[in-house]
């Protein structure tokens, strides 16, 4: 096993219709926007089985991925033992669990519970 995977990314910009834009005539990706939250599901390859879907979300731009997790508290505590900090806690929306947390050098990541 190679450990916990990454099973998500997500693309952060202030002009959500623009990055969408961009992103599905760049790399044809096939992209949906939530109307109750506004968050875009990016379509980018696993359907066919080769690489993970994402998501594009609204705030200042940066780029996110998200590791799978089986226990986020004893994983977030893992972190902080090993220099890293939460950045949001264990969150619940809707069917997805998640938290945020940033590593030694500041880059923030995502890790969500495992179905």
């Amino acid at each position: 096993m190679g450990g916990n995977p990454v099973v998500h990314f997500e693309i952060y910009g202030r002009n959500q219709p623009a990055l969408r834009e961009f992103y599905e005539k760049a790399f044809g990706w096939d992209i949906h926007v939530d109307p109750n939250s506004g968050y875009s599901m990016a379509h980018a390859g696993a359907d066919e089985g080769k690489g993970i879907n994402g998501g594009l979300a609204e705030g200042a731009p940066r780029v996110n991925f998200v590791i799978e997790a089986a226990d986020l508290k004893a994983t977030l505590d893992q972190i902080e033992m090993l220099g890293g900090k939460t950045v949001t806690p264990i969150t619940e929306m809707g069917p997805v669990t998640f938290a945020e947390f940033s590593d030694p050098e500041g880059n923030v990541l995502g890790i969500v519970k495992s179905e």
